[in-house]
């Protein structure tokens, strides 16, 4: 297992299969980190700064790494899909949600830089924005943290999350790994500097 924030070892790693394959096509990232280490459900209020900057020192550091390490052959190529994740809290839909939310806003961003900088070298970035998937690691601490803190029962919480959506159902993995198949493919292959939005209508353009 390589740490996805240690630029060297994550470096080696892609530089490892590139020479093994010959070329490295698609790469992505869903590294993410506990919610209960960015204060999830905290208001900003009561949200410490080394709380709030926990995203962006791991979920926004990782991506970076990654994509460039991956880029840095993809350019060689002329070739590519790179392709980063970021959640609904980009958009701001609920409350308690500072920190992840704005990691997330911050990855979007990198997104559309990647693009400027890589698109005319062929290489496309791309960035799937999902929203709450209640069977991820993450979701179901933070449904729990919900649990701990209100009493509320666990179905409660779940169904508040799917009436966040248009839709008023929430996502699984498996919904956002077809979103993620789908830009990464030659089907996308004239989308970069894109945000997919894949919440369901939780988040709106």
């Amino acid at each position: 297992m390589v740490d996805a924030l240690d630029e060297a070892a994550v470096t080696a790693y892609v530089d490892g299969i590139a020479n093994e394959t010959g070329r490295i096509d698609i790469v992505f990232n869903a590294v993410g980190t506990r919610p209960s280490n960015y204060g999830n459900g905290k208001n900003v209020l009561d949200l410490p700064a080394e709380e709030f900057i926990v995203g962006v020192n791991t979920m926004l550091k990782s991506q970076y790494i990654t994509a460039r390490a991956a880029a840095r052959h993809m350019v060689k190529q002329k070739a590519g899909a790179i392709v980063l994740l970021t959640g609904a809290p980009a958009g701001a839909h609920i409350d308690g949600v500072t920190a992840i939310g704005s990691a997330c806003g911050a990855v979007e961003a990198l997104t559309r830089n990647l693009a400027l900088d890589l698109s005319p070298h062929g290489v496309r970035a791309v960035c799937v924005r999902s929203s709450a998937m209640t069977d991820s690691r993450t979701i179901e601490e933070t449904v729990e943290m919900i649990v701990a803190r209100t009493n509320a029962p666990r179905e409660q919480i779940v169904a508040r999350l799917a009436s966040l959506t248009m839709l008023k159902t929430t996502a699984s993995v498996y919904d956002t790994a077809r979103a993620v198949a789908f830009v990464a493919s030659d089907k996308a292959r004239m989308m970069t500097s894109n945000v997919i939005n894949s919440t369901g209508g939780a988040v709106e353009d």
